[in-house]
């Protein structure tokens, strides 16, 4: 039990909020902190409130390992909420392996990892890419352009993609990659290349700053988002909202979370957003998924009443959560989570008209062992 001379439970918080993937990861911040809040208002864990150790990486990929190295080593924190490119998580997990923290993880992912040292909270491509690709050859045909930043997420999710895609009958017209944090050029000469093939879709892995770029240079292109849009795993509501919602119209993003989901634990949260950062802030994945991660973390804090890794992630995996986006509950051979995927269309007021969801949560399957490619996933699910 703790002992009267740690008042507090340090955790580390690891998110840029600034640089190339600023705008994602400061919500995945304002999603940490509104949770934070919430649990010390409410007499923290145990008697003791949490107590943030918070840096700023601003997308330096040495920063995010540097800055964990602090936390671990001197900062006196044993648990860090962080991260959300591949490209930082795969930075920081040697330090927090050495150190034996404690990392909590809320972004999406390419899969085919297993580390003691992380609980994963954000979606597998089985819980987001296999229903996309279904709704785009459903709804708009099969012949389907892969584009994306070139890093080891966008490559994964597109390799995924193009084997979901070939195995139903489609055909991958294109595949581009731009660097991470590309200009202006190189996204025009991905939308001539788009315009050139003709393609029925777009299925996008560009991320960032390249994603604003991309959006609003497809806007300008005159090419017609309802026959032809671009489709992706991030382009959530707090990047709709910088970029300009009249340019991201049509557009289709397949998440677990729309801030549009109906229920009450998803309405306390969007209002409880909203007055503690502006009303003019809209919830996203990026933010929701931050938050529920901590509120599953108090609960397994309580339990097990140690920031020791071993203990407390033991105790996680046992942990159910009524999140905003739905009931939680983890995979113990996985240490991912149960979700339940969906598909939404971006509206001209930069939320999402909800077209499709599964029936129920459903199984991370990180390593694509189990799940099925010729099923038809939408069949699961229902129309929203």
């Amino acid at each position: 039990m703790p002992s009267k001379d740690e008042p507090t439970w340090r955790v580390g918080v690891l998110f840029s909020r600034s640089g190339v993937s600023g705008i994602t990861e400061t919500e995945h911040f304002l999603g940490t902190a509104l949770a934070i809040e919430e649990i010390n208002t409410a007499g923290g864990v145990l008697g003791r409130p949490i107590e943030p150790i918070c840096y700023d990486p601003a997308g330096d990929t040495d920063a995010y390992r540097s800055f964990a190295r602090r936390m671990l080593a001197e900062d006196g924190a044993e648990v860090v909420f962080g991260c959300s490119l591949s490209a930082s998580r795969k930075s920081v997990l040697s330090t927090v392996e050495r150190h034996n923290g404690l990392l909590w993880y809320p972004s999406i992912y390419e899969g085919f990892e297993y580390s003691e040292n992380i609980i994963y909270t954000g979606a597998t491509l089985n819980q987001n890419v296999f229903a996309l690709a279904d709704y785009l050859l459903q709804e708009h045909g099969p012949r389907i352009f892969l584009i994306g930043s070139d890093y080891i997420y966008p490559r994964e999710s597109n390799r995924v993609m193009r084997d979901l895609i070939e195995a139903k009958g489609g055909t991958i017209v294109g595949e581009l990659y731009a660097p991470l944090d590309a200009d202006d050029a190189a996204h025009g000469a991905m939308i001539a290349a788009i315009r050139e093939a003709a393609p029925d879709a777009v299925f996008s892995t560009v991320v960032g700053r390249g994603a604003e770029r991309l959006y609003r240079a497809y806007a300008e292109s005159g090419l017609d988002r309802a026959r032809c849009p671009i489709a992706s795993l991030t382009l959530a509501e707090g990047q709709i909202r910088a970029i300009g919602p009249e340019l991201c119209s049509g557009h289709v993003l397949a998440a677990s979370y729309f801030a549009a989901l109906p229920g009450d634990e998803n309405g306390r949260f969007v209002s409880a957003f909203k007055a503690r950062f502006g009303a003019d802030r809209p919830t996203s994945m990026w933010s929701e998924t931050a938050y529920a991660q901590v509120h599953l973390f108090a609960r397994a804090l309580a339990e097990a009443g140690t920031l020791d890794a071993g203990r407390l992630g033991a105790a996680a995996l046992k942990q159910r959560l009524a999140s905003p986006e739905g009931e939680l509950a983890f995979d113990g051979e996985t240490r991912h989570i149960w979700l339940t995927p969906g598909i939404g269309v971006a509206r001209t007021d930069g939320q999402f008209d909800v077209v499709w969801r599964a029936r129920r949560p459903v199984r991370p399957d990180p390593y694509l062992a189990w799940s099925r490619f010729e099923t038809n996933w939408l069949d699961e699910g229902i129309a929203a």
